[in-house]
C-alpha cells in the first residue's frame, strides 16, 4: 500500500523566531535618541548577524539609497538561507501574517524600493513579483 498525499496546495514556511536577547536589543535600540539609533540598530546587526529584522530596520534607517540596498539585500539573502534551513524548497507561501517572517519580507520589501531607486528597475520588479508570490495578499497586508 503506498502512501497518499492529502496536500491542499502549496507548502507554507514559518521561520523560527529569533532569539529574545536579540529581539530585546532591537527594540532598545529603535526606541534610542534619533542619533544614536542607526549605530544601535547596527550594533545589534552585529551581535546577531542572521537576525532578519535588524537588517530590515538598518536597511531603513540607512543614510542613503545605495546603504540600504546593501543592508536590504544582505538581509534578504541571510532570509534565503533561514527559509532553505526551514524546509523551503524554492516556492510555496512565506506569508506576513507570521510575525517571524517579517523580517525576511520587509527585506525583500525594502530590496524592491531600493532597487528601484538606484535605478535596478529589472530587480525592483523581480522583488514584487517574488513578494506576491510568498504571500498572495502581500497588497493587502496591515503594516506596521
Amino acid at each position: 500500500m503506498s502512501n497518499i498525499n492529502l496536500s491542499s496546495g502549496l507548502p507554507e514556511t514559518v521561520l523560527d523566531p529569533p532569539p529574545a536577547d536579540a529581539a530585546a536589543a532591537l527594540d532598545a535600540a529603535l526606541t534610542a535618541p534619533e542619533p544614536d539609533r542607526r549605530d544601535r540598530v547596527s550594533a545589534v546587526v552585529a551581535g546577531w548577524p542572521q537576525f532578519l529584522e535588524a537588517w530590515a530596520s538598518l536597511g531603513d534607517l540607512a543614510r542613503d539609497d545605495v546603504e540600504a540596498y546593501a543592508c536590504y539585500r544582505v538581509g534578504y539573502h541571510r532570509g534565503l538561507d533561514q527559509l532553505r534551513r526551514s524546509g523551503w524548497r524554492g516556492s510555496g507561501y512565506v506569508r506576513w501574517a507570521h510575525g517571524t517572517n517579517r523580517g525576511f519580507l520587509r527585506a525583500l520589501d525594502g530590496l524592491r524600493r531600493s532597487a528601484d531607486a538606484i535605478a535596478e528597475h529589472d530587480e525592483a520588479e523581480r522583488c514584487d513579483q517574488f513578494l506576491h508570490q510568498l504571500d498572495p495578499d502581500w497588497d493587502r497586508r496591515p503594516t506596521i
